[in-house]
């Protein structure tokens, strides 16, 4: 499921846009926001139903083996260990993953078959399959590491695949490493004998409104927030912050004011991680210290309200 990083992440990339585009259709851009999170759970889906299509293939090309006219011993009887994985088996019996696929009609792995074979001919050519099929214990276990191992070495760094994906959907780069992490939590949590069933894409409903009333918060409020860190910031000219510094102070002051059970220094660590992967290299230490001062200034003005967990 996405988190709530991750959700500041795409509300961060929205303000952005709207604010660089001097776009004032706050509800077309919020509906596009949720769209973008939308999208981003196919891809959860896709990499999964990926493991399936791969094991297709195999299955395929060991029938295709067993028809030749001058076949093989090992033609005949083929390693059927890779087609015959527990896991991958379960995700493909899934009847949530093929409710979603045909629902929102992914069908990718049809029309872009030629990653399938790629991913695949690496598979084979691996040292991990080699060690898999060498392998005589027949477990649950072993299947499933098996199975995050391919994931993690073959799939995830895959450069191809993620081309494709960023020409699907431009929004997907940014996606691809938190995706692949979730990909990987949830094949680590699957036990055996349980069908497979889909993570959900929020935690819970507060989680879904988060996403809604932080990006409509901060975008109505942006020039009376870009006025606070005007105060906070007199030896900085406002053109002399980084615009994406700028949106993600905003942000914090935002959830400062509006969002009550949000403990005042999970925001400002919060935002100072985001500008980790996604500002200057100095920005951390800049967004720290004008949130520290805001921070300050608005509990000591009783401008903060925090009750519940917000007080820890």
């Amino acid at each position: 499921m996405i988190n709530r990083r991750h959700i500041r992440v795409k509300v961060m990339q929205s303000v952005y846009a709207m604010l660089q585009s001097h776009n004032d259709d706050i509800i077309k851009e919020e509906k596009f926001l949720k769209h973008s999170i939308l999208k981003m759970y196919d891809l959860y889906v896709l990499n999964l139903q990926l493991l399936v299509e791969v094991q297709k293939l195999a299955a395929k090309k060991i029938a295709l083996s067993k028809k030749k006219i001058l076949a093989t011993k090992e033609d005949l009887q083929p390693n059927t260990k890779f087609i015959d994985n527990k896991l991958i088996n379960t995700i493909a019996e899934s009847v949530s993953i093929e409710g979603y696929l045909e629902l929102n009609n992914l069908n990718n792995w049809q029309e872009n078959d030629e990653y399938v074979k790629i991913i695949f001919d690496q598979l084979q050519k691996s040292k991990l399959y080699k060690k898999y099929l060498a392998t005589t214990e027949d477990s649950y276990k072993i299947d499933k590491a098996f199975v995050i191992d391919f994931f993690k070495e073959i799939i995830a760094p895959n450069e191809k695949l993620a081309e494709y994906y960023e020409e699907t959907m431009i929004s997907w780069l940014d996606d691809i490493p938190f995706v692949n992490t979730w990909v990987v939590k949830t094949l680590s949590k699957q036990k055996d004998n349980t069908i497979f069933v889909l993570g959900k894409l929020y935690k819970d409903k507060d989680d879904e409104e988060f996403v809604s009333k932080l990006f409509k918060k901060t975008v109505l409020k942006n020039n009376e927030y870009e006025q606070i860190i005007e105060e906070k910031t007199p030896n900085w000219e406002t053109d002399r912050i980084a615009d994406v510094d700028m949106i993600l102070i905003k942000m914090a002051i935002s959830e400062f004011l509006n969002f009550p059970t949000i403990p005042t220094r999970v925001t400002i660590n919060e935002y100072i991680e985001v500008s980790k992967d996604y500002s200057t290299e100095k920005s951390s230490y800049f967004i720290n210290g004008v949130l520290d001062k805001i921070s300050k200034e608005f509990i000591s003005n009783k401008k903060i309200v925090k009750i519940g967990r917000g007080l820890l």
